[in-house]
Protein backbone atom coordinates (compact mmCIF):
# COMPACT_ATOMS: atom_id res chain seq x y z
CA UNK A 1 0.00 0.00 0.00
CA UNK A 2 1.25 3.48 -0.83
CA UNK A 3 1.56 5.99 1.97
CA UNK A 4 -1.95 7.38 2.46
CA UNK A 5 -2.39 10.97 1.38
CA UNK A 6 -3.45 13.02 4.37
CA UNK A 7 -5.00 16.44 4.25
CA UNK A 8 -4.00 18.38 7.35
CA UNK A 9 -6.44 21.22 8.01
CA UNK A 10 -5.33 24.02 10.28
CA UNK A 11 -2.97 21.93 12.38
CA UNK A 12 -2.08 24.03 15.40
CA UNK A 13 -4.38 26.85 14.31
CA UNK A 14 -7.51 25.84 16.21
CA UNK A 15 -7.84 26.87 19.85
CA UNK A 16 -9.28 23.46 20.72
CA UNK A 17 -6.52 21.36 19.16
CA UNK A 18 -5.07 19.89 15.98
CA UNK A 19 -7.34 18.81 13.13
CA UNK A 20 -6.55 16.13 10.56
CA UNK A 21 -8.84 14.92 7.76
CA UNK A 22 -8.56 11.87 5.51
CA UNK A 23 -10.76 10.50 2.74
CA UNK A 24 -10.17 7.76 0.19
CA UNK A 25 -12.22 5.63 -2.16
CA UNK A 26 -12.56 1.90 -1.43
CA UNK A 27 -9.55 -0.10 -2.70
CA UNK A 28 -10.31 -1.44 -6.17
CA UNK A 29 -13.50 0.58 -6.56
CA UNK A 30 -14.00 2.48 -9.84
CA UNK A 31 -17.08 4.50 -8.83
CA UNK A 32 -16.76 7.87 -7.04
CA UNK A 33 -16.07 8.10 -3.32
CA UNK A 34 -19.44 8.06 -1.52
CA UNK A 35 -17.91 9.63 1.61
CA UNK A 36 -17.71 13.38 2.20
CA UNK A 37 -16.26 15.34 5.10
CA UNK A 38 -16.11 18.96 6.24
CA UNK A 39 -14.51 21.11 8.93
CA UNK A 40 -16.24 24.44 9.35
CA UNK A 41 -14.99 27.35 11.44
CA UNK A 42 -17.56 29.90 12.62
CA UNK A 43 -17.08 33.56 13.65
CA UNK A 44 -18.15 32.72 17.21
CA UNK A 45 -15.10 30.46 17.58
CA UNK A 46 -16.88 27.14 17.15
CA UNK A 47 -15.58 24.28 15.03
CA UNK A 48 -18.12 22.02 13.33
CA UNK A 49 -16.85 18.69 11.98
CA UNK A 50 -18.96 16.37 9.85
CA UNK A 51 -18.72 13.10 7.92
CA UNK A 52 -21.37 11.80 5.52
CA UNK A 53 -21.50 8.43 3.78
CA UNK A 54 -23.69 8.12 0.71
CA UNK A 55 -25.58 4.84 0.67
CA UNK A 56 -23.58 2.31 -1.31
CA UNK A 57 -25.47 0.75 -4.20
CA UNK A 58 -28.04 3.56 -4.24
CA UNK A 59 -28.13 6.02 -7.13
CA UNK A 60 -25.87 9.05 -6.65
CA UNK A 61 -24.77 8.20 -3.13
CA UNK A 62 -21.70 10.38 -3.60
CA UNK A 63 -23.91 13.32 -4.54
CA UNK A 64 -26.16 12.81 -1.52
CA UNK A 65 -23.20 12.98 0.88
CA UNK A 66 -21.87 16.10 -0.86
CA UNK A 67 -25.28 17.77 -0.59
CA UNK A 68 -25.30 17.05 3.15
CA UNK A 69 -21.95 18.82 3.60
CA UNK A 70 -22.97 21.75 1.40
CA UNK A 71 -26.30 22.30 3.15
CA UNK A 72 -24.65 22.13 6.58
CA UNK A 73 -21.99 24.66 5.57
CA UNK A 74 -24.55 26.99 3.97
CA UNK A 75 -26.79 26.88 7.02
CA UNK A 76 -23.93 27.64 9.39
CA UNK A 77 -22.69 30.45 7.16
CA UNK A 78 -26.15 32.03 6.94
CA UNK A 79 -26.60 31.84 10.71
CA UNK A 80 -23.35 33.72 11.39
CA UNK A 81 -23.42 36.42 8.72
CA UNK A 82 -25.06 38.82 11.18
CA UNK A 83 -22.48 39.87 13.83
CA UNK A 84 -25.33 39.95 16.36
CA UNK A 85 -25.67 36.18 15.94
CA UNK A 86 -22.01 35.32 16.52
CA UNK A 87 -22.75 34.15 20.04
CA UNK A 88 -25.90 32.27 19.11
CA UNK A 89 -26.50 28.59 19.76
CA UNK A 90 -25.49 26.64 16.64
CA UNK A 91 -27.97 23.83 17.20
CA UNK A 92 -30.73 25.44 15.09
CA UNK A 93 -28.32 26.01 12.19
CA UNK A 94 -26.98 22.43 12.30
CA UNK A 95 -30.47 20.96 12.48
CA UNK A 96 -31.69 23.25 9.68
CA UNK A 97 -28.74 22.22 7.51
CA UNK A 98 -29.50 18.52 7.92
CA UNK A 99 -33.23 19.09 7.33
CA UNK A 100 -32.47 21.09 4.19
CA UNK A 101 -30.20 18.32 2.93
CA UNK A 102 -32.96 15.79 3.57
CA UNK A 103 -35.41 17.85 1.50
CA UNK A 104 -32.94 18.41 -1.36
CA UNK A 105 -32.01 14.72 -1.58
CA UNK A 106 -35.67 13.69 -1.54
CA UNK A 107 -36.37 16.24 -4.31
CA UNK A 108 -33.79 14.51 -6.51
CA UNK A 109 -36.24 11.62 -6.78
CA UNK A 110 -33.50 9.04 -7.39
CA UNK A 111 -33.61 7.13 -4.12
CA UNK A 112 -30.26 8.59 -3.06
CA UNK A 113 -29.53 8.84 0.66
CA UNK A 114 -26.68 9.43 3.07
CA UNK A 115 -25.67 9.17 6.69
CA UNK A 116 -24.27 12.14 8.60
CA UNK A 117 -22.37 12.50 11.86
CA UNK A 118 -21.64 16.01 13.17
CA UNK A 119 -19.74 17.25 16.21
CA UNK A 120 -19.59 20.92 17.20
CA UNK A 121 -16.93 22.14 19.62
CA UNK A 122 -17.08 25.50 21.36
CA UNK A 123 -15.34 26.64 24.51
CA UNK A 124 -14.22 23.05 25.17
CA UNK A 125 -17.82 21.79 25.03
CA UNK A 126 -18.63 19.14 22.38
CA UNK A 127 -22.03 18.00 21.14
CA UNK A 128 -22.86 15.39 18.52
CA UNK A 129 -25.65 15.07 15.96
CA UNK A 130 -26.39 11.78 14.24
CA UNK A 131 -28.34 10.28 11.33
CA UNK A 132 -27.34 6.76 10.28
CA UNK A 133 -24.27 4.66 11.05
CA UNK A 134 -21.39 7.07 10.53
CA UNK A 135 -20.22 7.57 14.10
CA UNK A 136 -18.34 9.88 16.45
CA UNK A 137 -16.53 9.25 19.71
CA UNK A 138 -14.67 11.22 22.36
CA UNK A 139 -11.62 9.42 23.77
CA UNK A 140 -9.85 10.29 27.02
CA UNK A 141 -6.08 10.33 27.51
CA UNK A 142 -6.06 6.83 29.00
CA UNK A 143 -8.25 5.36 26.27
CA UNK A 144 -11.63 5.51 28.00
CA UNK A 145 -14.50 6.25 25.62
CA UNK A 146 -16.10 9.27 27.27
CA UNK A 147 -18.95 9.42 24.75
CA UNK A 148 -19.90 7.79 21.47
CA UNK A 149 -22.81 8.11 19.12
CA UNK A 150 -25.10 5.17 18.44
CA UNK A 151 -25.38 3.56 15.02
CA UNK A 152 -28.93 3.93 13.72
CA UNK A 153 -29.32 0.35 12.61
CA UNK A 154 -30.92 -2.83 13.94
CA UNK A 155 -27.48 -4.05 15.02
CA UNK A 156 -26.63 -0.69 16.60
CA UNK A 157 -29.83 -0.71 18.63
CA UNK A 158 -29.16 -4.31 19.69
CA UNK A 159 -25.72 -3.30 20.99
CA UNK A 160 -27.19 -0.36 22.88
CA UNK A 161 -29.84 -2.57 24.52
CA UNK A 162 -27.30 -5.20 25.53
CA UNK A 163 -28.76 -7.92 23.30
CA UNK A 164 -25.45 -8.33 21.45
CA UNK A 165 -21.91 -7.27 22.29
CA UNK A 166 -19.75 -5.10 20.09
CA UNK A 167 -17.33 -7.88 19.15
CA UNK A 168 -20.12 -10.17 17.88
CA UNK A 169 -21.81 -7.26 16.11
CA UNK A 170 -18.73 -6.76 13.91
CA UNK A 171 -19.57 -10.07 12.20
CA UNK A 172 -23.36 -9.75 12.13
CA UNK A 173 -24.98 -10.49 8.76
CA UNK A 174 -27.22 -7.40 9.02
CA UNK A 175 -24.58 -4.90 10.14
CA UNK A 176 -24.83 -3.14 6.77
CA UNK A 177 -28.56 -2.35 7.22
CA UNK A 178 -29.18 1.30 8.21
CA UNK A 179 -32.60 2.31 9.53
CA UNK A 180 -32.28 6.13 9.54
CA UNK A 181 -30.96 8.15 6.60
CA UNK A 182 -30.80 11.68 5.23
CA UNK A 183 -32.97 11.36 2.13
CA UNK A 184 -35.83 9.58 3.90
CA UNK A 185 -39.27 10.92 4.81
CA UNK A 186 -38.92 9.28 8.21
CA UNK A 187 -35.50 10.79 8.97
CA UNK A 188 -34.86 11.82 12.56
CA UNK A 189 -31.83 13.59 14.05
CA UNK A 190 -30.38 12.36 17.32
CA UNK A 191 -28.77 15.12 19.40
CA UNK A 192 -26.12 14.06 21.88
CA UNK A 193 -25.36 15.55 25.30
CA UNK A 194 -23.01 18.47 25.92
CA UNK A 195 -19.66 16.95 26.88
CA UNK A 196 -17.02 19.03 28.64
CA UNK A 197 -13.71 18.15 27.04
CA UNK A 198 -10.76 17.41 29.27
CA UNK A 199 -7.34 18.73 28.34
CA UNK A 200 -6.18 15.52 26.62
CA UNK A 201 -9.43 14.34 24.99
CA UNK A 202 -9.49 13.44 21.29
CA UNK A 203 -12.47 13.30 18.93
CA UNK A 204 -12.89 10.80 16.07
CA UNK A 205 -15.65 11.09 13.45
CA UNK A 206 -15.71 8.53 10.65
CA UNK A 207 -17.76 6.60 8.15
CA UNK A 208 -18.36 2.89 8.62
CA UNK A 209 -15.24 2.27 6.56
CA UNK A 210 -13.48 2.74 9.90
CA UNK A 211 -16.01 1.50 12.44
CA UNK A 212 -16.90 -1.68 10.51
CA UNK A 213 -13.23 -2.66 10.36
CA UNK A 214 -11.84 -1.63 13.75
CA UNK A 215 -13.19 -2.43 17.19
CA UNK A 216 -13.98 0.62 19.33
CA UNK A 217 -11.14 -0.27 21.67
CA UNK A 218 -8.71 -0.30 18.75
CA UNK A 219 -9.89 3.12 17.57
CA UNK A 220 -9.60 4.61 21.04
CA UNK A 221 -6.12 3.14 21.61
CA UNK A 222 -4.77 4.57 18.35
CA UNK A 223 -6.55 7.93 18.51
CA UNK A 224 -5.15 8.95 21.89
CA UNK A 225 -1.37 8.53 21.44
CA UNK A 226 1.25 10.19 19.20
CA UNK A 227 1.50 13.02 16.73
CA UNK A 228 -1.81 13.84 14.98
CA UNK A 229 -0.62 12.67 11.56
CA UNK A 230 0.84 9.49 13.05
CA UNK A 231 -2.48 8.70 14.72
CA UNK A 232 -4.32 9.20 11.44
CA UNK A 233 -1.81 7.12 9.49
CA UNK A 234 -2.22 4.27 11.98
CA UNK A 235 -6.02 4.35 11.77
CA UNK A 236 -5.92 4.35 7.96
CA UNK A 237 -3.32 1.58 7.75
CA UNK A 238 -5.15 -0.76 10.12
CA UNK A 239 -8.52 -0.11 8.42
CA UNK A 240 -6.96 -0.79 5.01
CA UNK A 241 -5.26 -3.97 6.24
CA UNK A 242 -8.61 -5.20 7.55
CA UNK A 243 -10.33 -4.43 4.25
CA UNK A 244 -7.78 -6.56 2.42
CA UNK A 245 -7.55 -9.55 4.80
CA UNK A 246 -9.57 -12.76 4.45
CA UNK A 247 -9.56 -14.18 7.99
CA UNK A 248 -13.21 -14.85 8.91
CA UNK A 249 -12.44 -14.29 12.60
CA UNK A 250 -11.18 -10.74 12.00
CA UNK A 251 -13.44 -7.82 10.96
CA UNK A 252 -13.04 -6.92 7.32
CA UNK A 253 -15.30 -4.93 5.00
CA UNK A 254 -13.95 -3.10 1.91
CA UNK A 255 -15.47 0.37 1.84
CA UNK A 256 -14.84 4.05 1.20
CA UNK A 257 -13.16 5.71 4.15
CA UNK A 258 -13.44 9.19 5.68
CA UNK A 259 -11.99 10.16 9.07
CA UNK A 260 -11.79 13.43 10.96
CA UNK A 261 -9.53 13.58 14.01
CA UNK A 262 -9.23 16.35 16.60
CA UNK A 263 -6.34 15.89 19.02
CA UNK A 264 -5.05 18.02 21.91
Amino acid sequence: MDQPELICIGEGAAADGHLVAFSRVCPGKEEPNDDSAAIIYTPCGSIVMAVADGVGGAPLGYKASAIAMECLAESLTASTLDPALHSADLRPAILDGIEKANAEILDMGTGAATTISVVEVRNRIARGYQVGDSMAMIVGQRGAIRWKSMSHSPVGYAIESGMIDEADAMHHDERHIVSNLVGSRSMHIEIGPAVSLSARDSIVIASDGLFDNLHLGEVSAIARVGRPLDRMNSLVKLATDRMEQTDADVPGKPDDLAILLMTP
